[in-house]
């Protein structure tokens, strides 16, 4: 059966306008997943050892960009000390908090609270080498590795002008979710210690 030019035409234009609709949906897929990776959800990955075993070399976490306001526990990335480098810790205290290394257990205080830190320290590491007290300002956070041994965190920086401290304002997002490697996918959440603090 013969195919006449016009059902040709109608043919080419129904291609052209597939194809038309293809490229718009890539463009927009593209421009959205921009726009969330810019307000939204960021990926960071870990390039030391101070957050082991929580975080281990090269793993691969997703940051929420509106989490709101860090809270004790979270983990962060954020504009760190290094010339405002990516850098992820554990907010250890908000502003107002005294956080004081150590008790007669080694046990760092946060407004005279004890943390029971064992879930996410490094095994066998401890609280803190460095003996400390510390008021945190207003706006401000105190923040440590994990790996409390291998961590250049807060205590690092206290001889600085800012004192170790971070601005809230420097907070790029809270991590959610470790995603890379599958096998290590894990969802984050505060530990209860956090809970008890006043």
């Amino acid at each position: 059966m013969a195919v006449t030019k016009k059902a040709e035409g109608v043919g080419k234009e129904k291609k052209k306008g597939g194809f038309r609709e293809t490229v718009l949906l890539l463009v927009l897929g593209v421009g959205i997943a921009l726009l969330l990776q810019a307000f939204v959800v960021g990926s960071f990955y870990i390039p030391s050892v101070s957050m082991e075993n929580t975080l281990l070399v090269n793993d691969r976490v997703f940051v929420n960009k509106l989490s709101g306001k860090p809270e004790r526990g979270d983990i962060v990335v954020f504009k760190g000390w290094n010339n405002g480098e990516d850098t992820i810790k554990r907010v250890i205290g908000v502003g107002g908090d005294k956080v004081v290394c150590c008790d007669s257990k080694k046990r760092i205080t946060v407004n005279g609270t004890p943390l029971e830190e064992t879930s996410y320290l490094y095994p066998g590491d401890y609280a803190s080498g460095d003996k400390f007290n510390v008021t945190v300002p207003p706006g401000k956070l105190w923040l440590m590795g994990d790996h409390r041994s291998a961590s250049a965190d807060s205590r690092a920086h206290m001889d600085e002008a800012g004192g170790g401290f971070i601005s809230e304002n420097d907070v790029i997002g809270k991590a959610v979710v470790r995603y890379w490697p599958l096998s290590r996918g894990y969802l984050f959440s505060r530990p209860d210690t956090f809970d008890k603090v006043k």
